[in-house]
């Protein structure tokens, strides 16, 4: 088993990776403090795990409810918060109840931002089954949910007590939503690591045939970066907003598309482009660069342009909202080379006219 430690002072928490980690009760009973618990998942992930995680947590005389969501990225909203709630209260969960976020990034997110509100806060676990959440949005704290308005607008920085990866849960994962996890994989690449980026390039037939080997290494490399970056800025005030590359266009075609037509993953492969071809009409990126940006992506077939619905205002009027933005200046991270990117705030209108 691999464990990964994010170090922050008090808040810091384990990642776990490995095959099995779902019938380890007694791994999950080293970060539940009292009998309390209630696992929050949705209904394509409760039939294949659901069962069995209370069945093993059964054998610690754990106090088990559940509650299961419909699927989707629409389900991130205040109405489902509101009903985390009151079945919290309705069942009369303290403060020393954990909740278990057994899904996706919706469902890590929502858990998560449910924990931070519930009485003041309240302990929870992340295992993250996709792709996508087990690389990034299960670590580092970042939980919300959406408003038509705009994308993860209503949330906390609040920490798990830990990170419990099952890898054998991407076994059920359908292709497309394997494939749009890979962006944010992508991404750690382009953003900081240019070796890692090789190493992906080289190893695409072996990710998508689904080696296990492979995948670990992956979800150990993404972890640690993330790891990394979030130790030095929990609460993104620097370095931590660079792990956005490609989310600035990418959630503005999420919000104008209408959550869940576009799959997270596949708005934020889109996004990196249209940031890498920021990059270039802006004299930062090698049109070399970016020409292997968009192949890597493209190797698992996520869309590399726009909708032909969105304008350029389209984007501006959700850019406008982003949470990276300063003194009104909208804020894009761009890569200056694969395996380097920055954060800039001198962006004309007329260059993203050029690029939209």
């Amino acid at each position: 088993m691999s464990i990964i430690n994010l170090d922050l002072g008090l808040r810091s928490y384990p990642i776990y990776i490995d095959s099995g980690l779902l019938d380890n009760a007694e791994l999950f009973a080293t970060h539940i403090r009292a009998k309390r618990v209630c696992i929050v998942t949705n209904t394509i992930v409760a039939p294949l795990y659901l069962e069995n995680l209370k069945a093993n947590l059964g054998d610690f005389d754990f106090d088990i409810d559940e509650i299961i969501l419909s699927d989707g990225e629409a389900e991130k909203s205040l109405a489902n918060f509101e009903r985390i709630m009151s079945h919290l209260l309705t069942n009369e969960h303290g403060r020393d109840t954990t909740l278990i976020a057994l899904g996706g990034g919706v469902i890590g997110d929502i858990t998560g931002f449910a924990a931070a509100c519930y009485q003041r806060g309240i302990d929870f676990i992340q295992i993250p089954t996709t792709v996508l959440s087990q690389v990034d949005s299960s670590v580092g704290g970042k939980t919300a949910v959406n408003h038509p308005l705009g994308k993860n607008m209503i949330g906390a920085f609040y920490q798990p007590k830990a990170v419990i990866i099952d890898i054998d849960s991407l076994a059920t994962l359908p292709v497309r939503e394997f494939n749009a996890g890979m962006a944010e994989v992508i991404k750690y690449g382009i953003l900081g690591d240019y070796d890692f980026f090789v190493w992906l390039e080289n190893n695409i037939a072996s990710i998508k045939s689904g080696d296990k080997n492979t995948l670990v290494k992956v979800i150990e490399k993404c972890c640690q970066c993330k790891a990394d970056i979030v130790a030095n800025d929990e609460t993104e005030t620097g370095v931590r907003a660079l792990l956005n590359l490609g989310h600035t266009f990418g959630h503005a075609i999420e919000a104008e598309q209408g959550y869940g037509n576009w799959l997270h993953g596949e708005a934020v492969a889109t996004g990196m482009v249209l940031a890498a071809k920021l990059a270039v009409a802006m004299n930062l990126l090698e049109v070399s660069d970016l020409c292997r940006i968009e192949s890597l992506i493209k190797s698992f077939d996520l869309p590399l342009e726009a909708p032909e619905t969105m304008s350029c205002d389209d984007f501006i009027r959700h850019m406008r909202r982003d949470k990276k933005n300063i003194g009104g200046k909208l804020r894009f991270i761009v890569p200056t080379a694969i395996g380097q990117s920055e954060i800039r705030d001198d962006v004309t209108q007329e260059i993203l006219q050029q690029i939209l």
